[in-house]
């Protein structure tokens, strides 16, 4: 089944089968077949007609003593081929399943030859007789134009298929869908996913390539998409898509590399290591699809593709459970993730990865949407772990961001905090996380321009982030851009309507361009939705003063003070409903309790506090802190 082109090509009714470069095609448009379920299906074209049992799958694709979910990873393989084949194991066309043997493949198997030019060649004129002297040079003349058609004609294709593959409009970014588990414990889930980050971590070192952060990919797991329609909604020109299969200390992980515009499968390849040399592994995963997609690279880029990391086992995958239990974003997953990240570094007390991760739990523990610690205890454990994960690896971008994150926040030291955002961004350019931190960051000193730059870049690497979404649309509302700003909350509700911050900032926009009913209707659907968050409850109270609710104002800041407590006095909210009532020397004590409490900076930008910005009060207050006072 060989040509003399090399390749191996085989057809079986309407499909057509490359079995040298992996791809499956029906009447002449590629079919997406994973690495393992295709090579499940050359071995029964192989032997097409011939019981192909359970054992020979297993010795001839699954090493022995290599993996031990064999039965999973062969059940889930046959599904595949089904499923591209549209085979019934009811009704099997192609894949019969023998009972307790094995599979065989029921369709005639032909050789299918190469493209065969067709070159017309003139025949000679019969009307006349022509002497034999003439009709043999006229021969000589036909072989050799003939010969010239040929050498011209295929010099036409091979230019043309070299012109194609220059004229391939070029890839400057790409989306990594989840890695499918072919592990029958749901459990390892983490693992996959975690596998799923380190490559997208390891592509977003790249600066001269997009790549969709975990947040935006993450929604398309377990989900069965056209990959067109996926690289549309992502806005990219590639996908990536692959398999993690791992026994006990060993991994392999096999990806492929799709281009989005017309389905055509560009490369796949397999990877498999010691669980130590995961990280090694992906770095090959990554350099290989920068070499693919002829992506530039620097020599620092380069040199970080090329590292030989070795990991603590235990350690790492202690902290890709920590990872799993952050990316949840709740209390309770925050409070696991912790004790992951504590684990590993018990484990490996020189794993860099985990005190960045254990910075970035901390961080948000103390956020005002969890509350489970205060700023003052959650902020210096934050900053002291993202200094150890520094001091570990220089060139841990998430760790220079999560050191920047507590100079902001915390240590209100914004010029050291602006060069921790700009190393961390450029040694982790894709790190969207970076970009959206930053973008608060620009927005304390007033460069609004710079800071909607900053979220937009955060936006483009992960557009489906509702977080990120939302702040953009804060952000423009801080810029007064309110229509912009009503606008983007819109298109955030779009994605989901459940959404309570989303409203929270339409309704804001609304107040601020003075349209009340509207904005009371948005802000009480924030509250509901958010669970009474102390944010939204304060900017209802807002609307209902615009409103000339006065009372039912009052009775949200009622409310507010007596759910304060130590762990959370929502102070700088309780500042902006005494603000709204007019109670300016009320409002100054709240604020000032706030900044004894360290607050969060940016509470000084919020709209809310407008009425007090030409109080000489409030202005010390801004200096103390150091946030601009234009």
């Amino acid at each position: 089944m060989e040509d003399d082109q090399g390749s191996r090509r085989v057809s079986f009714g309407v499909f057509d089968l490359d079995l040298r470069t992996g791809e499956l095609r029906k009447h002449g448009l590629r079919i997406r077949l994973q690495r393992q379920p295709f090579d499940v299906l050359a071995l029964l074209i192989e032997r097409a007609g011939n019981v192909v049992t359970r054992e020979d799958l297993q010795q001839r694709l699954w090493p022995a003593n290599t993996f031990v979910d064999f039965e999973h990873g062969l059940n889930k393989a046959i599904n595949k081929i089904r499923e591209a084949l549209g085979d019934s194991a009811d009704a099997p066309r192609f894949v019969e399943t023998v009972a307790r043997r094995g599979y065989r493949f029921l369709a005639d198997v032909k050789p299918a030859g190469p493209a065969q030019i067709q070159i017309p060649i003139p025949a000679p004129p019969i009307e006349t007789p022509v002497p034999a002297v003439a009709v043999e040079r006229r021969l000589r003349i036909w072989a050799v134009a003939a010969s010239a058609v040929v050498v011209l004609a295929t010099g036409a294709v091979v230019w043309g298929l070299h012109s194609a593959a220059r004229a391939r409009p070029p890839i400057h970014s790409l989306a990594v869908l989840p890695l499918e588990s072919l592990s029958s414990d749901p459990s390892q889930d983490y693992f996959s996913d975690g596998m799923t980050d380190e490559l997208i971590t390891e592509l977003g070192r790249i600066r001269a390539l997009r790549v969709i952060s975990r947040t935006s990919v993450m929604g398309y797991k377990h989900t069965h998409k056209p990959l067109r329609e996926i690289a549309r909604e992502l806005n990219v020109d590639a996908i990536i898509e692959g398999t993690v299969l791992r026994s006990g200390d060993v991994v392999r992980i096999t990806a492929q590399l799709i281009d989005a515009t017309n389905d055509a499968h560009l490369w796949s390849d397999s990877y498999q290591g010691e669980l130590r040399n995961a990280l090694t592994l992906q770095g090959s995963v990554a350099s290989a699809i920068a070499g693919q997609i002829r992506v530039s690279l620097s020599s620092q880029e380069q040199a970080a593709l090329r590292r030989t990391t070795v990991v603590n086992p235990a350690a790492y995958e202690s902290y890709l459970k920590g990872r799993y239990f952050w990316n949840k974003r709740t209390a309770n997953g925050l409070s696991t993730a912790l004790a992951y990240f504590n684990q590993a570094i018990e484990q490996d007390p020189a794993d860099a990865r985990a005190y960045s991760g254990l910075a970035d739990t901390y961080a948000l523990l103390g956020d005002w949407q969890y509350a489970v610690m205060t700023p003052k205890e959650a902020l210096p454990r934050a900053k002291d772990a993202a200094m150890k994960a520094i001091a570990l690896d220089p060139n841990l971008g998430e760790g220079h961001n999560s050191l920047a994150f507590c100079l902001d926040g915390f240590d209100w030291k914004f010029a050291d905090a602006g060069k921790e955002f700009e190393r961390a961004i450029a040694l982790s350019p894709g790190y969207a996380t970076a970009h959206h931190w930053y973008a608060w960051h620009l927005a304390l000193l007033r460069r609004y321009d710079d800071a909607l730059i900053e979220m937009r870049k955060a936006q483009n690497l992960d557009p489906l982030s509702l977080v990120i979404n939302a702040d953009l649309a804060e952000l423009l509302a801080l810029a007064r851009a309110d229509d912009e700003a009503i606008n983007q909350s819109r298109k955030t509700l779009e994605l989901d309507p459940s959404f309570g911050l989303a409203h929270n900032h339409l309704g804001q926009a609304y107040l601020q361009k003075h349209m009340i009913n509207e904005a009371i209707a948005e802000l009480q659907r924030a509250v509901a939705l958010s669970g009474g968050a102390a944010t939204c409850v304060a900017n209802l109270a807002r609307a209902y003063v615009a409103g000339k609710r006065r009372d039912d104002a009052t009775t949200l800041l009622d409310d507010l003070i007596k759910r304060s407590s130590p762990l959370h006095s929502f102070a700088s909210e309780i500042a902006v409903i005494y603000t709204a009532l007019g109670d300016h020397d009320q409002a100054m004590a709240w604020l000032e309790r706030g900044a004894s409490d360290r607050f969060n900076p940016g509470v000084l930008l919020r709209p809310g506090l407008d009425p007090l910005r030409g109080d000489a009060r409030f202005v010390d207050l801004l200096r103390r802190v150091g946030v601009d006072q234009r």
